[in-house]
């Protein structure tokens, strides 16, 4: 590992540990949640809302689990006997579910996740749970495929990263704008993917794009 990428491990480090004595209690975030209720016009004493603090705060717990997470961990054991395997790699149509960071409504969608082997592969998991990883946490669509596509590239450094991602704002097509059915696309190209234009329209028909 280069004394880049320590240092990038070193500062997120600090940061997570910085947030982590920051962090508001159970108690405090399910308060957090009670006056929300009120603020919205109900009373959280009714029975009803009564144990809905504590339901929210645990589905926070699964709906944010990323920022406990290390995705370059994920990525640390890979394989190298592949008797000379080096065409294109893809999981294609990984379910993602993330929060908008502007309104914390949800983000529902699909990523399309490749790369070019160089040396090694990775177990195919590890991909989807990188995906999941900075999914749950709140995000914006473009930051998400940088994250994902940069992580990849800068762990398994393969010849060539792909990430492409689908996906339905809730904060647009529910509330504001109100426009259903509308589909954001994004994507990010590293190595070859960017650089040879038929590594990429390979990669794109095999997606279905």
């Amino acid at each position: 590992m280069t004394a880049k990428k320590h240092l990038t491990v070193a500062n997120l480090a600090e940061q997570a540990a910085i947030a982590a004595a920051a962090k508001p209690t159970r108690d405090e975030a399910e308060e957090a949640v009670r006056t929300l209720l009120r603020w919205a016009g109900d009373d959280p004493t009714r029975e009803g809302l009564i144990d809905t603090p504590k339901r929210v705060a645990k589905a926070y717990e699964e709906f944010f689990a990323g920022y406990a997470a290390d995705p370059t961990e994920m990525l640390q054991r890979t394989f190298e006997e592949t008797d000379g395997y080096d065409e294109i790699v893809v999981l294609k149509d990984i379910r993602l579910e993330s929060h908008c960071e502007h309104h914390m409504v949800p983000i529902i969608g699909v990523a399309h996740v490749a790369y070019l082997p160089h040396r090694r592969v990775v177990g195919i998991s590890k991909l989807a749970r990188v995906v999941e990883t900075y999914a749950k946490r709140l995000q914006i669509q473009e930051k998400l495929t940088a994250q994902v596509a940069n992580t990849i590239n800068e762990v398994l450094e393969p010849k060539g990263v792909a990430v492409v991602i689908e996906a339905a704002h809730q904060c647009m097509t529910t509330r504001g704008v109100n426009k259903p059915g509308v589909t954001m696309v994004t994507s990010r190209m590293l190595g070859a993917f960017r650089d040879d234009p038929t590594t990429r329209r390979e990669f794109l028909a095999m997606i279905g794009h």
